[in-house]
């Protein structure tokens, strides 16, 4: 017998099947929120609060990720998945859309198993960008099959870490929600960037196979003040994996050599206008331990000098090595380098 929830009473189905159900029962199905902030005019800290339900696991979980003190922070929330939307919440951390694509207010309470506690509320800086939906199968299995959305926002309130409590006045910083199936561990290589300028913000994701073949590309470049984001139609990249002396490396098996990114991102918007990013970091967070996927926060120029603001790359690697878009593999640098169009 079908399992019907106080959702099933409002006009909200978009399927023939009790609300909580999705088209595709895949494992790595997943409807989740990302949050991410920083001060917007230096590197320091990077906090990084994340809520996200796994219906076919019946699973709700909350990462804590970022880097507050000089020290890595991570921690895992868990719950059971009851099928109810509006409850955005699992262990300490509470999430309250206050006023959609607007005002959102994140909660993490101060008990042993939360590393940093916090009242923050995000306001957006942009609107929000939908990027197409996006797919890629391994063989004939379907590993990525999901639509994105990313926005712009202020950051204002307090987090407390070992004692400390830390004013969060003005950062900068983005939020994404994403729905659909991401399996992680068997993508080749993806990029995520969330680079925020004075005027606007950049973001979007960049998927590639590890030949350098272009899965997907979608972004936008958002103005500050609510204006209609304009579209990323081309992106090229030339990044170099970094060890613990700050030299370049190869990316190992899992990325177990590599301690930061350093090298230069450029951005075409429609219309003509170019962005270009260079940078060099180290890891903000690992998602896990032993992941390949990790967060690393950077400097960014624009091409018009409208000034420098912080920025966040997310990349994941499973190839031993990474590839030259021409096709060819440095394994002595690990260089990368990707063009085309978006």
């Amino acid at each position: 017998m079908p399992r019907l929830t106080p959702m099933d009473e409002l006009f909200v189905h978009q399927i023939p099947e009790p609300f909580p159900n999705v088209v595709t029962h895949h494992e790595h199905w997943r409807d989740s929120l990302f949050f991410v902030m920083h001060p917007r005019d230096h590197l320091g800290d990077a906090v990084i609060l994340t809520l996200a339900t796994f219906p076919a696991r019946k699973e709700v979980d909350s990462l804590q990720l970022g880097r507050v003190g000089g020290a890595l922070q991570y921690a895992r929330h868990t719950r059971p998945f009851d099928g109810d939307p509006h409850t955005m919440a699992v262990g300490p951390v509470t999430i309250d859309i206050a006023e959609p694509f607007r005002r959102i207010h994140l909660r993490v309470a101060e008990v042993p198993e939360s590393p940093v506690a916090m009242d923050i509320t995000f306001t957006a800086r942009t609107a929000a960008y939908a990027l197409r939906r996006g797919s890629m199968k391994a063989g004939h299995e379907l590993i990525w099959d999901q639509s994105h959305m990313v926005q712009s926002g202020e950051y204002t309130g307090w987090f407390r870490h070992d004692g400390k409590t830390v004013s969060v006045d003005g950062w900068w910083g983005q939020r994404d929600h994403s729905w659909g199936i991401r399996d992680h561990a068997r993508c080749p290589m993806w990029q995520w960037f969330a680079i925020q300028l004075p005027d606007g913000m950049i973001g979007g994701w960049h998927w590639e196979y590890p030949n350098g073949a272009r899965v997907f590309t979608d972004g936008c470049f958002a103005p500050v003040g609510g204006a209609d984001p304009i579209p990323v139609i081309d992106y090229r990249h030339d990044l170099h994996w970094l060890d613990a002396n700050g030299g370049r490396t190869s990316y190992g098996r899992d990325g177990e050599n590599v301690h930061g990114l350093e090298g230069r991102l450029e951005f075409t918007l429609e219309g003509g206008r170019r962005i270009g990013v260079e940078g060099r970091g180290t890891w903000a967070a690992r998602d896990a331990a032993g992941a390949a996927g990790d967060l690393r926060p950077r400097r960014a120029r624009s091409h018009r000098d409208r000034g420098a603001g912080s920025v966040h790359v997310g990349a994941r690697r499973r190839a031993r090595t990474l590839a030259r878009s021409d096709g060819r593999r440095d394994r002595r640098s690990g260089a990368h380098r990707a063009t085309g169009n978006a």
